[in-house]
């Protein structure tokens, strides 16, 4: 369960604070909504429970604080707006990715497609999905760690009714696992619908805190629109007929020929019409929201469609109109459970339909009347059961059931069960108009109210979980850069590029041969391989920030240094294969143009190999930590470009200098200091790592990896401190 208490945010500046010393509970088993209008501070409520912005106050899920949580995901699943998903990245591609985050195998990913619906859509691009899709997508990832607990803001904003259908089936069907639900939404309707317990909130502040069957009595209130060219003449009859019958109408002219009448029904409205020969254009059920404040005011006396009862006038007519013409908010929650997925907005919409002054054959309306049945009625059947009638209007659980409706047709779960086949077990049946009793879906942890139709498949549960592992980082990592085409693309602009480079200064002339095969002309400060290095580096974090995949529920790119390890590793074997290939794609380029001669490998290879691949593997890595440090791609790539530029002639200057000795005796002289003999020649290792340090551009590379690096340390640890 979550357990919020005292959640306040941080005070702004001439503005009320946006949420207000807030507390409420989400049990397990049950669907918790929170309500508000926006700016209520609904969204703001879920960020300081999940710790994404700073403010004051404490969030338990299941009796534990989110940041005391070793693996939030598996605890915790988060659906905040859309999918932070690389638009070009493939909707598979983007689960396999989080699974190998979060620990899990990476058939898991098509077992959550496939509870979700999106198998056919597995190797489409994120960016191409719709909206529906998205949220299905979103939902998949909130899921893929098999989590007890849902955190959702709006997860039904701009879905169509199909979708929304599914979507709360599949959080009911979550629910009656034993999991625990919250999400938000604007729409009261939707909450009464959807929800076990609603919360309310006001400008920041806790309204109520009411279970929903509470929630529909204090605050929908069920009414009849009606259009009519005589709105003011039929206002006034109505008024009139329930002021000598004394019962509770209300009716309020909405202006144009637009009326809503609470407290009476379509049958009752159409009556009066016919008889009194006045043309109607529509009549149609509705549920009118009474506003946040709704929910403390007193309901004895209130006009809010529940009759009064019999008063010594007209007898009441509640008990001879159906289900669904029934006025009472009560009866109406009923028939309107959280299984119910069908508009708030009945059925009995007769838009269009005229109320003739007399029949053809000359008889009266009043005749008429009287010969016919009121609408909304139905004759009682003979094989009705009282007693089998009384026990379907109550749950198991206590909570009333929602009864058939009359005239009603198959809901969709008929439509979808095959003929003949039973129905799952625990799942109810619309069994109301053959006198069946419907079952009751309950779970371990809390009830669940009867659903119409079978819920939606979850995917299976993890009963095993892999142990920590030093390569999960890896996996993920590897899984990102190959994931999208850009880091291929880049590599083959890189070798094109260098290609066509060599070509111009083998024409040009008066280029060395190690230049001439790196394609690194003297006018410039990288070749084009150190800047396609640096620039896949800077991608690795900067893709992360752009498009925060791993910061669904922490609100930012995590620093967890094994995740800094397997980047610096992916980025560095990333650059040393750029920079094999751009030099052997350069040597066989120069031999197929201009023969054997330019081709040739210089007698100082081994030295030129590897000062070039620590000038490739030096600029990847500078990317990385850069990017990472700045949180940005373009800051990533510009620390690269400026180590050439600003920082080798600073160091160039240094080693200049009669202060600086220099290193060319330092592996002998450290000998000298060790007393010991350098194994297997490591004197010679050393001296060539300190001629590299030496040059400029490899003292200017260390010293920017060493100060990147101490950089994002300490981000690191402020990050963890807060």
């Amino acid at each position: 369960m979550i357990q919020a208490f005292g959640l306040t945010s941080n005070p702004r500046k001439g503005l009320p604070l946006a949420l207000d010393d807030v507390s409420f509970e989400a049990r397990a088993g049950h669907v918790t909504v929170l309500l508000g209008a926006a700016g209520a501070g609904k969204t703001t409520a879920l960020r300081l429970m999940l710790e994404l912005q700073q403010g004051r106050g404490l969030t338990y899920f299941r009796g534990r604080p989110l940041h005391r949580i070793a693996h939030p995901s598996r605890e915790v699943g988060v659906l905040l707006g859309d999918v932070p998903g690389h638009p070009v990245r493939s909707v598979r591609g983007h689960l396999r990715m989080l699974c190998a985050a979060a620990g899990v195998p990476g058939r898991r990913a098509d077992e959550v497609l496939e509870a979700v619906g999106l198998v056919s859509l597995r190797d489409e691009r994120i960016g191409t999905l719709s909206r529906g899709m998205d949220r299905r997508l979103g939902l998949a990832c909130a899921l893929l760690a098999d989590p007890h607990t849902l955190v959702l803001d709006n997860p039904a904003d701009g879905l169509s009714e199909r979708e929304s259908r599914w979507l709360h089936g599949l959080l009911r069907a979550h629910a009656a696992q034993g999991g625990t639900v919250l999400s938000t939404t604007a729409d009261p309707k939707e909450a009464a619908r959807t929800a076990d317990r609603v919360v309310t909130l006001d400008q920041g502040r806790l309204v109520a805190d009411q279970e929903a069957a509470d929630f529909a009595r204090t605050r929908l209130r069920p009414r009849v629109a009606v259009r009519s060219p005589h709105a003011v003449r039929l206002a006034a009859l109505l008024t009139k007929e329930a002021r000598t019958a004394r019962r509770s109408v209300e009716v309020v002219q909405e202006g144009g020929n637009r009326l809503s009448v609470y407290g009476s029904s379509c049958a009752d409205i159409g009556e009066a019409a016919f008889r009194h020969r006045i043309l109607v254009h529509q009549l149609a059920d509705e549920v009118g929201d009474m506003g946040p404040g709704a929910d403390d005011r007193p309901t004895d006396g209130e006009p809010a469609g529940q009759e009064t009862g019999d008063l010594g006038g007209e007898p009441d007519r509640a008990d001879a109109r159906g289900p669904r013409d029934s006025a009472d908010p009560s009866d109406w929650r009923d028939r309107r459970g959280a299984g119910d997925f069908r508009d708030l907005p009945a059925s009995d919409d007769v838009s269009g339909a005229e109320f003739p002054a007399a029949a053809a054959d000359g008889t009266s309306p009043d005749d008429l009347n009287a010969a016919s049945p009121p609408t909304g009625t139905r004759p009682p059947s003979p094989s009705a059961d009282p007693e089998r009638t009384a026990a379907e209007t109550t749950a198991s659980v206590g909570e009333p059931t929602a009864p058939a409706a009359v005239g009603a047709g198959p809901t969709a779960a008929d439509a979808t069960q095959p003929v003949g086949q039973s129905a799952p077990p625990g799942v109810a049946t619309d069994d109301s108009a053959a006198g069946t009793a419907q079952p009751t879906r309950t779970s371990a942890k809390g009830p669940s109210r009867v659903l119409e139709g079978a819920l939606p498949a979850l995917p299976p549960p993890i009963a095993v979980r892999s142990a920590p592992s030093p390569l999960r980082p890896l996996r993920y990592e590897l899984r990102r850069a190959c994931g999208v085409s850009t880091g291929f693309l880049t590599g083959a602009a890189v070798l094109l590029v260098s290609a066509l480079t060599t070509l111009l200064l083998a024409r040009i002339g008066h280029t060395s041969q190690a230049r001439l095969l790196a394609a690194w002309p003297v006018q410039l400060p990288l070749p084009p391989a150190a800047l396609g290095a640096g620039l896949l580096g800077a991608l690795a974090f900067g893709d992360e920030f752009r498009h925060p995949a791993l910061a669904a529920d922490r609100g930012s790119v995590p620093r967890r240094l094994g995740l800094l390890t397997a980047k610096l590793i992916v980025s560095a074997l990333t650059a040393l294969t750029l920079a094999f290939l751009t030099v052997g794609c350069n040597a066989e380029v120069l031999y197929l143009v201009h023969g054997r001669e330019l081709a040739q490998v210089p007698a100082d290879w081994l030295q030129l190999s590897g000062s070039w691949l620590a000038l490739t593997v030096g600029c990847a890595w500078a990317g990385v930590l850069a990017a990472g440090v700045f949180r940005s791609t373009t800051a990533g790539l510009a620390a690269v470009v400026a180590v050439p530029v600003a920082v080798v002639p600073l160091v160039q200057k240094a080693v200049e200098s009669a202060s600086v000795r220099a290193a060319a005796g330092m592996s002998v002289r450290l000998r000298e200091v060790l007393l010991s003999q350098w194994p297997f020649g490591g004197d010679r290792y050393v001296a060539a790592a300190l001629r590299l340090v030496t040059q400029p551009v490899g003292g200017a590379l260390a010293l920017s990896l060493s100060g990147l690096l101490c950089a994002y340390l300490l981000t690191t640890l402020r990050s963890r401190v807060r």
